[in-house]
């Protein structure tokens, strides 16, 4: 399964805003996008790279030496250099994402937070959803910290990961608001009318300055992992060593066609 790596840790906090009028947020355009086959676990020891199927199951990176599947493979001293630059900057940039994961899920529940608080009348209800908020919030935080935060990215931990138990809080914090909208709606009283408008008024700048504005920041470093992975990219096209069937190992692609996006990238 191909998860894309710009995405991944800015899709998982963002889709979270979606819930809180957030549009512009998904509107932004990523800079670049790759992909892997991969999984990745970041160990004292050295990089391990999984995946189901294809050749070069297992492979192994730490300090220029090199196994696939098991076995050693002998590479030259060029390529040793490159491999300890690729396990060095794959050891910076999962951390990168983790801490964008984290701001975004942040941003996110900020959001949904900022929603329940300005438009549920009910402060019983109010109360309930907002404890909502916080458990779910909490529990995304602890999957970021058990899996990015630990250096290990599995398979499908992308920002669907998220969405079931974000879609549930959504749901849940949408229906209790609408009702009490509708109740002010259509009452006959002149201060509840008021007050919804009011309120309603309000929550276009307060969800621009809560959410809109930090995510478009964080939108810029999401970005700003571009030209680390174009230079993983561009050190896989210049390994010498090849794998037993002759292809060259591939733990990272481009979405692009062609080489040009990723050398610009590398060279940013």
């Amino acid at each position: 399964m191909h998860r894309h790596l710009t995405t991944i840790a800015f899709a998982a906090g963002l889709v979270m805003a979606g819930g809180a009028q957030a549009s512009s947020v998904h509107g932004h355009a990523m800079q670049c996008s790759f992909n892997s086959d991969y999984d990745v676990q970041i160990k004292p020891d050295g990089i391990a790279f999984s995946r189901e199927s294809g050749p070069a199951q297992t492979v192994f990176i730490h300090d220029g030496q090199l196994r696939i599947d098991g076995r050693p493979v002998t590479v030259s001293p060029q390529d040793g250099a490159r491999l300890r630059s690729y396990e060095r900057q794959v050891r910076d940039l999962l951390p990168a994402m983790a801490g964008i994961a984290r701001d975004g899920v942040d941003i996110g529940y900020s959001a949904m937070t900022t929603v329940a608080a300005t438009l549920t009348d009910d402060s019983d209800e109010r109360t309930r959803i907002m404890d909502k908020l916080r458990d779910r919030h909490d529990e995304a935080l602890q999957q970021i910290d058990v899996t990015l935060g630990h250096g290990f990215w599995k398979a499908g931990d992308s920002g669907e990961t998220f969405g079931a138990a974000v879609e549930e809080a959504v749901a849940d914090m949408v229906g209790s608001i609408t009702r009490d909208v509708l109740n002010d709606a259509l009452s006959n009283d002149p201060s509840k009318l008021a007050s919804l408008q009011a309120r309603t008024s309000a929550l276009e700048t307060t969800l621009d300055k809560a959410v809109e504005q930090p995510a478009e920041k964080l939108a810029q470093r999401a970005d700003a992992l571009c030209p680390s992975l174009g230079q993983l990219e561009q050190l896989q096209q210049q390994f010498q060593f090849r794998l037993p069937n002759g292809e060259r190992l591939t733990l990272l692609s481009s979405d692009t066609d062609g080489n040009d996006k990723a050398s610009h990238y590398a060279q940013r």
